[in-house]
């Protein structure tokens, strides 16, 4: 019973919050000097990475510092102008692709103290590569190009010394992209199984080509961008022509997926997903623009527009929500009160922390794990 009445008054905290229209601070992470950035992955101890201009209206890779104090670090590149940084893993090791001083992009590993000590990943004999995600375990897997042209899934050899694992792609076509990987070894991606049209693919990650098209919501192409540990995995895919959802995907490849919907529009993609199968991506409203979303992962549509959830004078406008760790705090970028495109931070109020927190413990305390 005391169970019970500690419960109901947690929600009844959030309930009245909740009429007040505010669940999560926004901090404006800032830049490197110039007037624009992007955040892209946060791991579980709020390190957070994307990239942003510095003084001289370069794109560079960024570590950006969470309290939005702007003491953000230019983690180089690999001697060229320009360099982007795509994820983190919670050992705080980080990946993206820069510029050497040929011009050409090359997947990397950058130096988290931002003294430059930066690793070229190489690609598969070609001339560009490209690093999208890095697990816990240090298993990083994006995209190369072969001495041909073409361009693969990879799974990166982390020592730099290039010996790089085409992952290949569906029927063989020349494109492929893994996007995302688990700590079991899981690479999820897109691949092209025609000329037209690419599709969400569970790579074989032995390189032996046995990967798996996960399907679409009726229509020709989809794409998985995230992964998590228990193996859920989400992105988009088309419903209808021309008509894109953010999409949880069927992991046997038999196409029993699940539209996410929107907040009132026909688009909608979602972007990552953490281990409590939180989902955050963009969705359209009638109107046509993007919209940062909080999906309700079941389908059901009771999906939250975050624009909806800070505080109405916050003067943001909150464009894309690209990555949610497993506390539930949320990056990604919109448009800050003196009108520039930047990387923002939202993080869940006291409020909706205890509710997990009181919610957790119940479940735990009903199934006999505490006492």
């Amino acid at each position: 019973m005391r169970r019970l009445i500690v419960a109901l008054g947690a929600l009844g905290l959030l309930s009245v919050h909740a009429n007040a229209g505010v669940l999560y601070d926004v901090i404006d992470l800032g830049t490197l000097g110039g007037s624009e950035s992007k955040a892209y992955s946060i791991n579980d101890k709020g390190q957070i990475v994307g990239w942003a201009e510095d003084s001289s209206g370069r794109w560079r890779a960024g570590l950006f510092d969470p309290t939005g104090e702007s003491r953000n670090l230019d983690l180089g590149t690999l001697g060229g102008r320009e360099s982007r940084a795509s994820s983190i893993n919670d050992r705080g090791q980080i990946v993206g692709s820069a510029m050497d001083i040929s011009g050409n992009w090359h997947a990397t590993v950058f130096d988290g103290s931002g003294a430059g000590n930066n690793v070229d990943l190489g690609s598969l004999g070609g001339d560009w590569s490209w690093a999208y995600c890095i697990t816990d375990l240090g298993e990083i897997v994006g995209q190369a190009k072969n001495s041909s042209g073409n361009s693969y899934a990879t799974l990166f050899d982390v020592t730099g010394n290039s010996n790089n694992l085409n992952l290949g792609s569906l029927e063989g076509y020349a494109v492929g992209r893994a996007r995302s990987s688990n700590s079991a070894g899981l690479i999820v991606g897109d691949s092209w199984n025609s000329p037209i049209r690419y599709r969400a693919t569970l790579f074989d990650a032995t390189g032996g080509g046995n990967n798996i098209d996960l399907g679409t919501l009726g229509g020709n192409a989809s794409a998985v961008y995230s992964i998590n540990d228990t193996g859920q995995m989400v992105g988009g895919a088309e419903k209808r022509q021309l008509e894109y959802r953010a999409t949880l995907f069927d992991p046997t490849g038999n196409g029993n997926n699940i539209d996410l919907g929107g907040i009132g529009g026909d688009w909608s993609w979602a972007h990552s997903i953490n281990k409590r199968g939180e989902v955050v991506g963009w969705a359209e409203t009638d109107l046509a623009s993007r919209y940062a979303t909080l999906f309700d992962p079941s389908g059901n549509g009771d999906n939250i527009d975050l624009n909806a959830v800070i505080a109405p004078d916050s003067g943001w406008f909150l464009r894309d929500a690209a990555a949610i760790n497993n506390q539930g705090w949320i990056v990604g970028y919109g448009i800050n009160p003196d009108g520039y495109e930047r990387a923002f931070l939202l993080i869940p109020e006291p409020s909706m922390l205890l509710l997990f927190g009181l919610c957790g413990l119940a479940l735990l305390r009903n199934r006999g794990g505490v006492d």
